[in-house]
């Protein structure tokens, strides 16, 4: 089918990376349009608003060089889509789904649009099954499950590109089932980009993922298409293909600044900190497209990270994102000073759907148990460090000091693994392990039955 196409030089005026056009009355909400320079260049742009014949476009690739008298736009006549097949595996793209590893275009078994909706909760199936991501932290005491949003609470400076990596390398699902990686970075730098680039390769992962990269020298709105492209093609995978797809986004603070400069220069009434009120609404159309679908195979499960600024978790973005995800993996500045690595602060973090993911026949049938013992006894040991502070160690029971013990080895061995994968069996046995260092009559929160069998102390 022909689509109808129409061309307006009519441009009024520019702002940031907006362009205003008079009486496109033609267009609608979303429409993709080419704007076409005196030079000759061509740009992409979308339609963000229509209101009393004024249409407002925001250009993907920036405004400069963009004049009111002899540019134009062209309208397209459609929404904007990328791609998709199962070619896309083992390529990198940018921002808004165009080959940018310097191989030839893929063949699309398909064109869809980014825009893609959260799904249907009538539809939905309950999260099931655990994917193992290697990490004892997360493996043991916070589960990630298949069709789980899981989000990483980072701060500036702390290795959370490097845990994004080595969940790509690691990451893998029980049974030999098809597993995919997309990955979707936002506003990195060049030497980040090759970081990920590197590290996907070196390790081999780089068959099984999907990359989408928006660099930092790229326009800001970019940003608001990559993870809506990460997103359209793990849909695909899973839906169409039958892939259990990891889909990985970093940095979701990122988006929300190229969210807020969009915002301000459609001169909207800023919210909470100068972001857009409807943040919200915004971050939850992506992060709900992540799920199981009744009567598909496949899942998609989300891994997004964002950076808390000034290590602020009461920061809107992650006050948000913590409102529409189950649950959250927060990174310690105090354990990243140690040089434990990686520097997950297990007390604030939290798996809500951990249950569905272990259990007898998926994980350990003594796993709830073990994963609760092992939060309990670091959470008392921490009491007991600042009691030691108070009152020196030369006051603490024998009891206290078994604690202090038992903090240090937690923290030195089973959270800081560096770079080694651990299945989920070395995982909980090294959890027996470090529980051995208290007394069988502190276990309180593992059956009796299981302390008979596993505890070695």
């Amino acid at each position: 089918m022909t689509l109808l196409t129409y061309e307006y030089q009519s441009i009024t005026g520019i702002s940031g990376p907006l362009i205003f056009v008079e009486g496109a009355a033609a267009g609608s909400l979303g429409e993709m349009v080419e704007v076409c320079l005196s030079t000759g260049e061509k740009r992409k742009g979308q339609i963000l608003q229509m209101m009393e014949g004024l249409a407002v476009v925001q250009v993907l690739e920036g405004t400069s060089g963009i004049d009111t008298v002899s540019s134009k736009i062209i309208l397209k006549g459609e929404t904007a889509k990328i791609g998709v097949s199962l070619d896309m595996l083992g390529r990198f793209f940018n921002g808004h789904g165009e080959p940018a590893d310097g191989i030839s275009p893929i063949i699309p078994a398909a064109r869809l649009e980014i825009n893609g909706l959260p799904i249907n909760p009538a539809a939905r199936d309950k999260p099931a099954h655990f994917i193992q991501t290697g990490i004892s932290t997360i493996d043991g005491l916070n589960t990630l499950v298949r069709g789980q949003k899981l989000p990483i609470f980072s701060g500036a400076g702390l290795p959370a590109n490097e845990i994004a990596a080595q969940i790509v390398r690691q990451a893998k699902v029980a049974g030999g089932e098809k597993f995919s990686i997309v990955f979707g970075a936002m506003g990195i730098t060049s030497r980040e980009a090759f970081f990920f680039k590197n590290a996907f390769e070196e390790s081999g992962a780089v068959e099984r993922t999907v990359a989408f990269i928006n660099m930092a020298e790229d326009p800001a709105i970019e940003r608001l298409f990559t993870p809506r492209c990460a997103l359209t093609a793990a849909e695909y995978l899973a839906f169409e293909k039958g892939h259990h797809v990891l889909v990985i986004l970093t940095d979701m603070t990122s988006y929300c600044e190229a969210l807020r400069e969009i915002g301000s220069a459609r001169e909207e009434i800023p919210g909470r900190r100068g972001y857009p009120g409807y943040m919200y609404t915004d971050l939850a159309t992506i992060y709900e497209r992540a799920g199981r679908i009744k009567g598909k195979e496949g899942s998609v499960t989300l891994i997004p990270i964002l950076t808390m600024p000034d290590d602020d978790i009461t920061h809107p973005i992650a006050d948000l994102s913590g409102y529409i995800t189950e649950g959250q993996i927060v990174l310690s500045r105090p354990l990243f000073r140690k040089g434990i690595y990686p520097p997950v602060d297990v007390l604030p973090s939290l798996s809500r759907l951990m249950n569905l993911g272990i259990g007898r026949e998926k994980t350990r049938d003594y796993h709830r148990g073990a994963a609760d013992q092992l939060y309990s006894a670091y959470a008392k040991s921490r009491d007991t460090r600042r009691l030691s502070a108070i009152i020196g160690e030369e006051g603490l029971t024998d009891m206290d000091k078994r604690y202090l013990k038992f903090a240090d080895e937690f923290e030195k061995i089973f959270v800081g693994q560096g770079d080694a994968d651990r299945s989920i069996d070395e995982t909980l046995k090294l959890g027996w392990k470090i529980l051995s260092i208290l007394p069988s009559t502190e276990l309180i929160r593992i059956r009796e039955e299981f302390v008979e069998k596993y505890y070695t102390g």
